[in-house]
């Protein structure tokens, strides 16, 4: 039998290497916005592609939508795939697939740095989306079966928080180490290369765990595989499909601020991109996990108290994310900065609780591919298509400005929608629930599986 401290301590061990994975997840992902437009200087150089005189606009209006096509391919690939890796993460080991995933994701990230055609960078980039496929859609439900109902938020709160930490790290890191390699030039290689060796002894590291046991169905033995009836149910769940609805409103705000946000505060005047990156890698860091971390906490503290309380609070902090917007857009720098951090805050405020309503919601036999289902719908709507788009509107128009005015709208669909799910959340949870969730006490859930020969404890 496992004794508490012994499946604490794996829950914890495996909960941090998920947290240090999910890290490098987004730093992988913005040191391409980092450097981006070194990244444009070298494949579409000034000589061939002049700019307007007088202006940092090209002539050539595609070039800043082609730009915006190296995250569009990374996350097209990602959100096609996640869902036959979503499958797989419900019938074999999970900590395999993401062993695997971030090996390939790190590899595919070094051959980023390799590229020496815009073609070949293209195609790097969606083997980057390869291998975190394999991992986006596992890591969550493993968390969902490590922990019971009533602090599910906080851990989810907790593993998502690396995706502010992460991004601000990969602006940083793409800034300092492109900077450290000489900051000219394609200087900008470097800062690919740096990541790849960590990337890598996390998936060994992966292939050294064991996998959770999977919840439970109520009057069954034990996890089972899931039935084509199971997955249909999945979209007949109304507060799933509001809430895959609405994250994707808050995914392609999010994404776009995250990809344009330093160039458009270097066109206004803040500073040096370099400069820039670092200070929005700061208020980054900042405002998403300080939002990230309270979004999980209130939302299970409210849970007991009020009706939907993740969506609510979710909601409220989506609809706040508006003004702030539009604060931006019309504040000069450097005091712009400021509605930069309360509109950072509020979009990261809802990852935890619109994450942990996806877990509360789907039956544990088929909850890797609702997470794979929804990560295929959030980005396809959402951040594959934001920076494209933005980066289409600021070529026409010549004012981003008129980008980032689509961002803030979605903001106020995003909480609109969540006001609406908070109707059917606690109905669903409670019907989830009663298929056998893990119990407050953990220890009485079945125990990781023991090699033979192996000590008991």
């Amino acid at each position: 039998m496992t004794t508490r401290d012994g499946w604490n301590s794996r829950a914890n061990v495996a909960l941090a290497l998920l947290i240090l994975i999910n890290l490098f997840n987004y730093i992988d992902r913005q040191i391409l916005a980092a450097v981006e437009s070194r990244i444009e200087k070298t494949f579409f150089s000034e000589e061939e592609y002049p700019y307007v005189p007088g202006t940092k606009t090209r002539v050539d209006s595609t070039i800043e939508a082609k730009m915006g096509l190296l995250n569009t391919a990374f996350m097209l690939t990602y959100i096609l795939i996640a869902p036959v890796f979503g499958l797989l993460a419900d019938r074999v080991p999970r900590w395999l697939l993401v062993g695997i995933g971030v090996i390939a994701w790190s590899l595919a990230t070094g051959a980023t740095g390799l590229a020496g055609t815009f073609t070949i960078l293209l195609l790097t980039r969606c083997l980057v989306g390869v291998g975190e496929a394999a991992y986006g859609p596992a890591a969550p439900t493993m968390i969902a079966d490590l922990f019971p109902v009533e602090n599910r938020g906080r851990m989810m709160a907790m593993f998502y928080m690396a995706i502010p930490v992460g991004s601000a790290l990969g602006y940083v890191l793409g800034g300092q180490v492109t900077a450290w390699a000489g900051g000219v030039g394609e200087a900008w290689r470097w800062a690919f290369y740096v990541v790849v060796p960590p990337g890598i002894l996390l998936g060994i590291w992966c292939f050294l765990m064991r996998d959770p046991p999977r919840a439970k169905v109520s009057g069954q033995g034990g996890a089972r595989n899931a039935s084509w009836r199971d997955y249909l149910h999945i979209l007949k769940t109304p507060s799933y499909t509001i809430n895959t609805a609405g994250m994707t409103a808050m995914t392609f705000a999010l994404g776009g601020m995250a990809f344009w946000m330093p160039r458009y505060a270097e066109r206004r005047g803040a500073g040096e991109l370099d400069e820039v990156n670092v200070l929005f890698g700061i208020i980054v860091v900042v405002s998403g996990l300080t939002g990230t971390i309270v979004g999980g906490i209130l939302g299970d503290l409210l849970k007991p108290r009020i009706k939907g309380a993740y969506f609510v609070v979710s909601a409220a902090a989506m609809a706040l994310a508006f003004p702030f917007i539009l604060c931006v857009l019309w504040t000069p720098f450097p005091a712009a900065w400021v509605f930069v951090f309360f509109a950072c805050f509020c979009l990261f405020f809802n990852t935890g609780p619109t994450n942990t309503i996806l877990a509360n919601v789907t039956h544990p036999a088929t909850r890797a591919s609702a997470f794979a289902l929804n990560i295929l719908i959030i980005h396809a709507l959402g951040d594959a298509i934001s920076p494209t788009l933005i980066g289409l509107i600021n070529g026409v128009s010549g004012d981003m400005n008129m980008g980032f005015l689509a961002v803030s709208f979605l903001c106020l669909v995003g909480a609109g929608l969540w006001l609406i799910g908070a109707k059917y959340v606690d109905r669903d949870t409670e019907a989830i629930s009663a298929l056998g969730e893990p119990s407050k006490d953990p220890i009485q859930t079945e125990p990781f599986p023991v090699p033979p020969g192996s000590p008991q404890t």
